[in-house]
């Protein structure tokens, strides 16, 4: 996966600053290996981001940067996915969570209309809860694995098919008529080409 297109995917500490949920970090949050972008830092951080997505808690921003920093994993990315939940996709999310535990712990999947305000939350979580639960964990877990291996297979390819490249340009590179030879007497060689040719 380039380093670019995960920079440009992730916050900036500008932005992060700005939304001011990380300031109980300490400025020291800002900088350092927590934002350097490697196969480890970003495979990770497409675990964490995912994962944390999925839990249905408040703060989630917080546990990502807590388990970013705790991984030593890519500290923006980690707390920019956790946006894959939001206004939007979060009906749609607990839904599916509640379907998803309601099958694993054998209990009828009817759930009553969702509405995303706290007196559906006081009114309903007690019943919900569990299957919710274990809805979300299972979709979390798949969800950041699923991030993790595309991520790091993806990052291993990118650089193999770089390394192809390098190989092929140095091999065209040898070809050429006139080129040094690592071998010995290969100046000699060249110096005899150089020669021959005139110049």
């Amino acid at each position: 996966m380039p380093k670019k297109t995960l920079k440009q995917l992730a916050p900036s500490p500008a932005r992060l600053k700005r939304w001011g949920a990380l300031d109980r970090f300490g400025e020291g949050i800002y900088s350092g290996n927590l934002w350097h972008i490697n196969r480890y830092s970003a495979s990770m951080a497409f675990f964490v981001g995912p994962f944390v997505a999925f839990l249905p808690v408040p703060g989630q921003m917080l546990i990502a940067a807590l388990a970013a920093i705790r991984l030593r994993c890519n500290l923006p990315l980690s707390v920019g996915l956790v946006w894959i939940t939001n206004p939007l996709t979060a009906p749609a999310i607990i839904y599916l969570a509640y379907r998803v535990g309601a099958l694993v712990l054998g209990v009828p999947p009817g759930m009553p209309a969702f509405s995303l305000s706290w007196s559906w939350l006081s009114s309903e979580l007690g019943s919900i809860w569990q299957p919710l639960l274990v809805g979300c964990l299972i979709l979390g877990l798949f969800s950041g694995s699923l991030g993790y291996f595309v991520i790091n297979n993806l990052w291993r390819w990118r650089v193999g098919l770089q390394w192809k490249r390098r190989k092929l340009a140095r091999a065209l590179a040898s070809d050429r008529p006139g080129a040094l030879r690592r071998a010995p007497g290969g100046q000699r060689e060249a110096r005899d080409n150089r020669q021959r040719t005139g110049t």
